[in-house]
């Protein structure tokens, strides 16, 4: 089947955005380029189409013939499009619910025309297809924001590594990477409250602070990526998500740690940002019909 073009998608806990890709060059038409606002808390009607709404307005309606590969978080069983998402203060509507099968009817499309991927696996792919993980042969990738996601790559296609819920210290590894992380920690050492990490970073007041935090940051991430490293041997890590806009603060920081270990894995942030999932997802639903 010689598809030239495919929609990506990459469903957010709040947003949706969706644009064409060319599969021949992994690359995103700009031009395309739909971002729309969901309420992830709204009945299942609701969100399944503003989806629609958000995916028809990259071919303007018209489009004939076009696949659509998307970048979806977990839980959720992507052959079959069933959402397991619950209690996670998003999509709850949508938990048991047959979302490919719905988004088809809405679309106007066969099933087979979608194709639905973890957003952490896309993520890296579309590193691997077009930006920081470009030739290499074995990689990991880690998205840092609001929760972890892990994902690792051995030269076929990227996959989720789900290691968010690792044994890690006195729970599990998200509990000390994460957004909250950030907001408890800050708390405990100031009595005062945030609610993302850019507040950490934005203030001046915050500055010596900040430098304590993304330090104690850094040697949580390198410390789990040392048993990740020495599993999986890859030639780069690709970080992204909104923490890494303070890459200054903790990168040489996880650098030091793991050469100490005798680690010395090449680091890189991501050169795509949200494209990666959009190319990565359009790559997913290439991907799902070589395995027929």
């Amino acid at each position: 089947m010689n598809i030239e073009k495919v929609i990506g998608v990459d469903i957010g806990g709040s947003h949706i955005t969706a644009g064409l890709v060319d599969l021949h060059s992994n690359v995103l038409d700009k031009d395309s380029l739909v971002r729309r606002k969901v309420n992830s808390s709204g009945s299942s009607a609701a969100i399944i189409d503003e989806w629609k709404e958000g995916i028809s307005s990259v071919t303007h309606g018209t489009g004939a013939n076009i696949k659509i590969g998307i970048a979806m978080p977990g839980p959720f069983d992507y052959p079959k499009g069933i959402s397991w998402i619950k209690e996670q203060g998003k999509y709850d509507s949508l938990y048991g619910l047959p979302v490919k099968e719905l988004l088809a009817k809405a679309l106007g499309m066969d099933l087979a025309d979608i194709h639905f991927e973890n957003d952490a696996a896309c993520f890296l792919q579309g590193e691997v297809a077009a930006g920081a993980a470009k030739a290499a042969g074995r990689a990991i990738g880690l998205t840092l924001g609001t929760g972890l996601g892990s994902s690792r790559y051995h030269g076929v296609f990227a996959e989720d590594a789900a290691l968010w819920c690792s044994p890690f210290q006195e729970s599990i590894v998200e509990e000390y990477v994460s957004t909250r992380w950030f907001v408890n920690t800050y708390y405990k050492k100031t009595g005062k409250h945030i609610k993302e990490v850019r507040e950490l970073t934005s203030k001046e007041e915050n500055k010596e602070v900040a430098k304590e935090i993304f330090k104690e940051f850094g040697e949580n991430l390198a410390l789990f990526l040392k048993k990740f490293i020495q599993k999986e041997h890859p030639e780069v890590i690709v970080l992204g998500g909104n923490i890494t806009k303070a890459e200054a603060l903790f990168v040489p920081v996880i650098q030091q740690e793991l050469a100490s270990s005798g680690l010395n894995t090449l680091i890189k942030i991501t050169e795509l940002g949200e494209q990666a999932a959009l190319i990565g997802a359009a790559c997913s639903w290439q991907n799902s019909q070589s395995t027929f």
